[in-house]
């Protein structure tokens, strides 16, 4: 089976050659390939001069590197890794092995069972950003997907070639694993040891800012895969908004045959009509999902046929 390792770079001139010569040892008979996105060191060249297949991404964005992969590479097995030497090329047998015995479309690295990542990790917030974004998807789900927002994952053809990339940038682990959740793919967790970045390389991930992106993507991706459960939520809260704002009112009109609080029962009247709406709203849409739900699944029948595997 042919095997492609995915490594999306930018500016890791001091670890990526240590990367591609790791994962060379471990599976000499895989293809590397590093996507160089606009940096300004030499990742480019010493990716060339440890043998790497090398192609550059010029839109910015981590998100962007792994659609332009996805498009570009055909293999059986693919495993996307980051070029900062934080996850361990020696795990990628036990990474691979579920891929190759078909029992998951997605292998998760996952980080933080062994208790590795927190030990390692020293950067403030991560861990509770780590927790939060988890604890989110695992509730909206109803799984136990212990790392939603690893870097290191396994994926068959059929994944691959039928993932919807919208994320430009760090948010794509997260929409990696809600794809996967909503359309009910095989997903199979291989715990692994993870490793601080040496010194001298700095991560490029920005604690609050790319955090906000991560839940700003949950929030869209909550909003078009559960459309019901999302305009219901909000339907309900402006629902006993306007209830707490009647209530008062209809009691008066029941004790006295008269209302005093007109801009009150005003605002009452539209905030339940608004309720009623976005209920009637979340109706449709959910519809709407239903079926492109059903559509999805026969291109994963065709895909299926067509890479000689099954879902």
């Amino acid at each position: 089976m042919e095997i492609a390792i995915l490594v999306p770079c930018y500016n890791e001139e001091q670890t990526i050659g240590k990367v591609i010569d790791d994962f060379k040892r471990e599976l000499p008979e895989a293809k590397i390939y590093v996507y160089d996105n606009n940096s300004s060191d030499r990742t480019y060249e010493i990716a060339q001069q440890h043998g790497a297949i090398v192609k550059k991404e010029t839109m910015q964005g981590k998100g962007n590197v792994v659609r332009s992969m996805f498009r570009e590479i055909d293999a059986d097995i693919y495993v996307m890794v980051d070029g900062d030497d934080t996850y361990p090329a020696e795990f990628v047998h036990e990474m691979i092995k579920p891929i190759m015995n078909k029992e998951a479309n997605m292998v998760i690295g996952d980080r933080l069972s062994n208790g590795t990542y927190f030990n390692e990790n020293k950067r403030m917030f991560h861990n509770f950003g780590n927790n939060l974004v988890k604890n989110l998807i695992n509730f909206l789900y109803k799984s136990d997907i212990k790392d939603i927002m690893t870097g290191y994952r396994a994926f068959d053809k059929l994944f691959v070639k039928s993932m919807p990339i919208m994320s430009p940038g760090f948010e794509i682990e997260t929409e990696m694993s809600l794809h996967a959740l909503d359309k009910r793919f095989k997903i199979v967790e291989v715990p692994i040891d993870y490793r601080d970045r040496p010194e001298g390389s700095e991560s490029k991930l920005n604690t609050f800012s790319d955090g906000i992106k991560v839940i700003n993507m949950i929030f869209t991706l909550f909003k078009e895969f559960k459309p019901f459960q999302f305009f219901s939520l909000w339907s309900s809260v402006l629902l006993i908004l306007g209830l707490a704002v009647g209530l008062p009112v209809i009691y008066e009109f029941i004790k006295t045959d008269y209302i005093t609080k007109v801009p009150s029962a005003i605002l009452a009247v539209g905030l339940v009509i608004l309720a009623v709406l976005l209920f009637a709203v979340g109706l449709i849409l959910d519809t709407i999902s239903s079926l492109n739900k059903k559509q999805y699944e026969m291109e994963i029948i065709r895909l299926s046929s067509k890479y000689g595997g099954k879902e």
